[in-house]
């Protein structure tokens, strides 16, 4: 066999292997976790339609002690989001941090690691779309040291295939850097 067909060989291969795991990225989201679950907090990563929603309604039904929301837009003002989301007064003061330094999923995951370090929080309810959890609790691992148990809780979306390409790359990307890191 030549260098040509092993090269030829070797990248079909890489090939085959890149289009499998996309059809299986794809085609098995991850789903909601059992809500009765208690955790020490949540974290909702801003950005989809049903995650904010889904932390609150979790630290409304005493499965966790504290919600922390990464990036928050600079923007928006503590009773502002209270009033967007219906959270009550007495629950911001207490149990809701809103982080407004992150600006992206990795740096949502390094504040977010920060504020549990700082809590002492030891096991976590990470809730993010279906499409962007593997990236994301990927990132909070990284950056929790594997300190963290992290319970990954889905919110379904209906992404579309150029969504799905896209974050699939972003996670192959994560996963090819963290091993320089």
């Amino acid at each position: 066999m030549s260098a040509g067909q092993v090269i030829r060989r070797v990248a079909a291969i890489g090939a085959l292997l890149w289009a499998l795991g996309f059809v299986w990225f794809s085609i098995v989201l991850p789903q909601p976790a059992d809500a009765d679950t208690r955790t020490d907090a949540v974290i909702v990563p801003t950005g989809g339609s049903g995650r904010i929603a889904r932390g609150l309604d979790l630290l409304r039904a005493d499965t966790t002690q504290a919600l922390f929301v990464a990036g928050v837009d600079r923007e928006v003002r503590p009773p502002e989001f209270a009033a967007s989301f219906g959270v009550e007064e007495s629950l911001m003061e207490c149990c809701v941090t809103l982080d407004f330094r992150s600006v992206d999923t990795k740096s949502n995951a390094l504040e977010a690691a920060k504020w549990l370090k700082e809590k002492d929080y030891k096991s976590v309810r990470l809730v993010t779309s279906d499409w962007h959890i593997r990236r994301s609790a990927l990132d909070l691992e990284r950056a929790t040291d594997g300190t963290v148990v992290i319970l990954e809780d889905a919110v379904p979306s209906d992404p579309d295939l150029a969504m799905l390409f896209l974050e699939y790359h972003k996670l192959l990307a994560r996963r090819v850097a963290g091993l320089w890191e």
